[in-house]
């Protein structure tokens, strides 16, 4: 038979979404926890203290201070209203008597890798989106288009729950997968049954299914335009399907208005993108309490060293040199201050990752107290092959050069000293 005569077959498209995931890293840890509301998103101080007796005391959300966010919560902590991205203060309010336990961001990347690593086993096609989501092309994967029984899509269904099993089996951990025709239906589908959900939804399922749903639920509809699609009359993702695409393009632009069009309708034929090279790579962290440059320059010297050492793992660990260097700096006023230099050659070493960052703090009027510190590698490439990557000289690591610390005595002027 001529391939070209053969129908042709379904294309499926998965949507993998880690359930909690640093929550649910943090619990096989502290496994007697389950069931109890934990919030992600503590500093060092909340790291849980080891009693004479063997058990552990830990950190309440009712006794923190500070200006931190959750990173993330358990389900029953959820049930409470808090979420990611909520400050902690607030989160403190609806739910005190919550679990609070600092970030172990080194534990996430690790089970990170354990859980892609299998699902690659069993479906190599995967487009990674974070440290907890990817897609999944299972188009050309064995027993995908079988029937099973009488269920024509029991194939699908088989090769996603095998799928969870692999990951459950390698990391110890729940995850739910949406898998449709396509990436945006995906997405949605795989937050229609968590925790440890399989969602299959087809063309034909739209109306029942994804119609219903707000509009908010379509990745890409942000809080401005749900808020304007709200004033429009438009709460639902199948009161926007109802829309003319004309109508639309004329309130919210060509490509937008064109693009709502298609979204509502479940219309994506977006690839599985197996591999793409990332921009730039940073790190950040916003203080308990604002610092300045002389009063707290100790402090604020070591966290800088710290982020620079973490961003030069980054980039030794994924391969990479950058060779834009740059800072980014948050006011108590809130106001927001970047500052980059381009070198001769790319680095992925920490000193000279300090160095360069040093050079772009001397650019920055420091007199008002900070509230967030940055740095950020750009440019990014593969070091090429025996070209050795630039590490600081001699001169530079004995002044002091880039040296937030040193920079404080070398500065002329002493109301604007570098920390």
């Amino acid at each position: 038979m001529n391939t070209a005569d053969q129908p042709r077959r379904r294309r499926w498209i998965a949507h993998l979404d880690m359930d909690a995931f640093y929550a649910s890293v943090e619990l096989l840890r502290y496994p007697e926890l389950r069931g109890q509301p934990v919030v992600i998103g503590g500093g060092r101080r909340h790291q849980p203290e080891q009693s004479a007796d063997g058990t552990r005391r830990f950190a309440r959300l009712r006794d923190y201070t500070g200006r931190g966010v959750i990173t993330t919560a358990t389900y029953a902590a959820r049930d409470f209203g808090v979420h990611s991205g909520m400050g902690l203060m607030k989160a403190a309010l609806l739910a005190p008597d919550a679990i609070l336990l600092p970030t172990d961001f080194e534990a996430y990347r690790r089970y990170s890798r354990l859980f892609k690593a299998a699902v690659a086993e069993v479906a190599p096609l995967i487009e990674d989106r974070g440290i907890d989501e990817i897609y999944i092309d299972l188009s050309s994967v064995p027993g995908v288009h079988d029937t099973v029984g009488h269920d024509p899509l029991g194939g699908v269904r088989a090769v996603a729950q095998e799928i969870k099993n692999s990951v459950r089996r390698a990391t110890g951990l729940t995850c739910s997968i949406g898998v449709t025709p396509n990436k945006l239906l995906s997405k949605i589908a795989s937050e229609l049954d968590k925790p440890d959900g399989l969602t299959v939804i087809t063309e034909a399922d739209i109306p029942t299914q994804i119609w219903p749903l707000p509009v908010r639920r379509i990745n890409g509809i942000g809080p401005k335009a749900g808020a304007k699609l709200t004033s429009l009359g438009l709460r639902t993702i199948g009161e926007l399907a109802g829309c003319e695409r004309g109508w639309l393009v004329e309130r919210f632009g060509k490509s937008y208005g064109a693009w709502l069009w298609e979204a509502s309708r479940g219309l994506d034929d977006r690839p599985v993108v197996t591999h793409s090279e990332p921009v730039s790579m940073s790190r950040e962290t916003t203080f308990e309490r604002d610092l300045h440059a002389v009063r707290d320059k100790a402090a604020l010297s070591r966290i800088f060293t710290e982020l620079c050492e973490e961003l030069a793992s980054d980039l030794q660990r994924k391969g990479y040199v950058g060779r834009t260097i740059g800072i980014k700096l948050r006011f108590d006023d809130f106001k927001t201050v970047t500052r980059d230099v381009t070198l001769p050659q790319g680095v992925a070493d920490a000193a000279s990752i300090r160095r360069a960052a040093g050079q772009c703090l001397k650019r920055v009027d420091l007199s008002r107290r900070l509230r967030l510190l940055g740095v950020r590698a750009g440019t990014l490439s593969r070091p090429r092959p025996g070209r050795p990557e630039s590490a600081p000289t001699a001169t530079a690591l004995a002044t002091g050069a880039g040296d937030p610390a040193a920079a404080v005595a070398q500065e002329p002027d002493p109301e604007l000293p570098l920390f």
